[in-house]
């Protein structure tokens, strides 16, 4: 659409025919009051910010490259809750998300330690309901992590059962299924069952996670454990402060 428009002025200057007529969201509802009603709905579970709601409401124009999360966004995801390091109590609601990075020679428990070395990660978190006024939003809080830099697949998997199982009692259990993260989540689902769900990257899936991620951020419905000091929350800022949205 971006390239459509420039193109159109630059003819609209050759030869004064007017060809670009633009009509944001502000515009459609001062006279249509249930829009006005959709879009600021939309604009409070988005955030202004979004990309969702800067291309198809305000219509602007996204420029790639730059940082995925804002210095704002980042402040906002930090939470007051402590780190735990299992369940911590009846009654709750356990997930988890796992990332999984390819295979080395060598093993290591160590967060990333060297450029461009992947990670396998296991991100549990604790699902809160949301307010009375709307139970489906509801709050994240993100618990635990855990990294292995070059671990063997074979020798995390009883280990990362456990984990889910034993330790957290996760309820569902997101795994990454694209390329060498296939075998890993066949197995994991084969020791825990329907509570495994499989996620193959796309660049439609990618960028729908993406923007859901960026959706409960702005809405304040995610949070981190606050700073422990340790070697994965240095390493989980830095990486959000280095993220790119393409």
């Amino acid at each position: 659409m971006e390239e459509i428009r420039q193109s159109n002025i630059e003819l609209e200057k050759k030869d004064g025919v007017k060809r670009h007529f633009r009509y944001d969201w502000q515009e459609v509802a001062k006279h249509n009051p249930d829009y006005l009603s959709f879009v600021e709905s939309e604009r409070e579970r988005l955030g202004e910010k979004h990309p969702l709601f800067l291309t198809q409401y305000a219509l602007l124009p996204l420029h790639g490259g730059g940082g995925f999360l804002s210095t704002q966004q980042i402040a906002q995801l930090k939470g007051r809750h402590s780190r735990a390091h299992s369940r911590t109590g009846q009654g709750c609601l356990y997930v988890a998300g796992i990332d999984i990075a390819g295979e080395a020679e060598t093993n290591t428990d160590q967060v990333l330690t060297s450029p461009g070395r992947d990670a396998t990660v296991i991100t549990i978190a604790e699902v809160l309901p949301g307010p009375s006024e709307n139970p489906g939003e509801q709050l994240i809080k993100v618990l635990e992590h855990y990294c292995w830099t070059g671990k063997k697949h074979t020798d995390l998997y009883s280990r990362m059962s456990d984990i889910l199982k034993n330790v957290w009692n996760c309820q569902r259990i997101v795994c990454d299924a694209t390329g060498i993260g296939e075998p890993v989540t066949s197995f994991l689902q084969q020791r825990l069952g329907s509570r495994v769900v499989p996620f193959k990257f796309t660049q439609k899936s990618k960028s729908e996670m993406g923007f859901d991620l960026m959706a409960a951020v702005n809405a304040g419905r995610l949070k981190l454990y606050r700073q422990d000091g340790s070697a994965e929350y240095i390493e989980l800022m830095t990486e959000l402060e280095k993220s790119k949205s393409n």
